[in-house]
């Protein structure tokens, strides 16, 4: 029997493998035991068993020949299924992609199999990273670990449950708007995402190309800088990656003299105005004892909370509508089986059938907010708003450390309970789109889970590049 710890470090699991305390194998055996016996969580849309038992057994000869292990080798990693990974299927969790198999790596997955990790499977998220709810998959929902009967935010949620039931050690997601943050937060766990251009997007399939950027899910900060250590730098096939040599960002403060943070919390966010009261009051007594760990809480006015939303919107939906162009079934994508004597109605029937709803409606939001007469009304004002909205973050981190938002202002939700109001499922974004408006690192630290089951979370947002920060902020709290 694999102790549940070693599932949920991989720091522990490379020190008991090394020392003969358990097998490699029978720790991937354990994962994909709790894999199948969560099967009914629909987490997995594929799980790679034969190839993880082949790559254990590799794992467990070299450390019985006394062979160095590889800096990733003990590492059992999951991949959200918008995330290529050479000879497997990439369908982002929709029919239109049905057939889709990749030829190539993701550069994160190159990085990560090159230094010895073992990836476990690809996990059901909504389709083309498009919901907060993991509903909009065309492989059904996935269900929270906590409770069935609740969702586990999306569109990551089938990255989170892995984690939370153990059945990896990290998960990559992908974060478009907070699609790691908030199902990390439904499901008591961490959610990292990182400065855009700090990990390539290079085999990701893009949704809104300026907003995406992959992210880590995990049990705890070690293994999540770990991760990032080894997937981050520059990439010749990703021009929006960050060109600044490599730097490892997950060391923390290690003096035993912590430096004193100043963080900001927003004025009016943390009230009844914008959160449930189940997410309000635990909130506020987090903020209460931030000051006796030697950090300084200051609020400061913000004058573009309602712009968040209608901007973000605006403008993935144009980039959605323009990326997700492609997949007509002539250049790519799924190829109605019906016959046609016009290629108009052959490409019209190709997108109705391989689309689903959620993914229609932003692809016709995003079309009417790019076409002739509404540019300049809509989109071009909505560039103009991301640009005041990133001026006001960064002169606010000119003088903080952190700013402290709420994931989220609800606790999960019910399945089905949003998955009928688009809007209200918009609006439920709110305190997550900021950081990728921004381009800035964040992160979502599970505060605890409450009586029944249904956990809450409070992110951080740093500065451009800042990573460092919220590595060291999870040491405080």
């Amino acid at each position: 029997m694999v102790e549940e710890s070693l599932l949920r470090s991989i720091g522990q699991t490379r020190t008991a493998i090394i020392n003969g305390e358990v097998t490699m194998i029978e720790l991937v055996n354990t994962f994909l035991s709790n894999a199948e016996r969560n099967s009914h969580h629909n987490i997995y849309v594929e799980l790679f068993d034969e190839e993880a038992i082949a790559q254990a057994k590799e794992i467990d000869n070299k450390i019985s020949k006394g062979e160095t292990l590889l800096p990733l080798e003990g590492a059992v990693i999951s991949i959200k299924d918008n995330i290529c990974y050479k000879d497997h299927t990439c369908t982002a969790g929709s029919f239109m992609l049905e057939n889709f198999k990749s030829s190539y790596h993701s550069t994160a997955c190159d990085r990560l199999v090159s230094l010895g990790a073992l990836i476990i499977g690809r996990t059901n998220c909504d389709e083309f990273g498009m919901g907060s709810t993991n509903e909009n998959s065309h492989y059904g929902p996935t269900k929270n670990g906590f409770d069935e009967s609740l969702v586990p935010g999306g569109s990551s949620g089938g990255a989170a449950v892995s984690v939370q039931l153990a059945c990896c050690h990290v998960a990559l997601g992908s974060d478009t708007g907070g699609s790691v943050r908030q199902p990390a937060a439904f499901c008591g766990i961490y959610g990292f995402k990182p400065t855009y251009g700090r990990i390539s997007r290079w085999g990701l399939v893009s949704y809104a190309s300026s907003f995406d950027q992959i992210g880590i899910l995990g049990n705890n900060v070690s293994d999540i800088s770990l991760i990032l250590d080894h997937i981050a730098g520059p990439d010749e096939f990703d021009s929006t990656c960050l060109s600044r040599p490599y730097e490892k960002f997950g060391q923390g403060n290690t003096s035993k003299d912590k430096p004193k943070l100043k963080v900001a919390i927003l004025e009016s966010i943390f009230s009844k105005e914008y959160l449930d009261e189940e997410v309000l009051e635990p909130s506020l007594e987090f903020l209460d004892k931030l000051p006796s760990q030697g950090i300084e809480v200051h609020s400061e006015a913000f004058d573009y909370l309602d712009y968040l939303v209608p901007c973000y919107y605006i403008l993935t939906t144009a980039e959605s509508s323009s990326n997700l162009s492609r997949y007509d079934g002539i250049r790519y994508g799924h190829q109605s089986k019906d016959t046609f004597d016009d290629y108009k109605d052959f490409i019209k029937t190709n997108r109705t059938e391989g689309f689903g709803l959620e993914v229609k409606r932003r692809i016709i939001s995003g079309t009417y907010v790019l076409s002739e007469g509404y540019f300049d009304l809509y989109f071009r004002k909505a560039q103009q708003v991301r640009n005041l909205i990133k001026e006001a973050i960064d002169s606010l981190l000119q003088k903080y450390d952190l700013i402290l938002l709420p994931t989220s202002a609800t606790l999960p939700y019910k399945l089905n309970a949003l998955h009928a109001d688009p809007i209200k499922m918009y609006n439920s974004d709110i305190f997550t789109v900021l950081s990728n408006l921004c381009g800035n690192p964040s992160m979502n630290y599970p505060l605890y889970t409450i009586s029944d089951k249904k956990s809450i979370g409070i992110q951080a947002i740093s500065g451009f590049g800042d990573e460092a920060t919220l590595f060291d902020f999870a040491e405080y709290i």
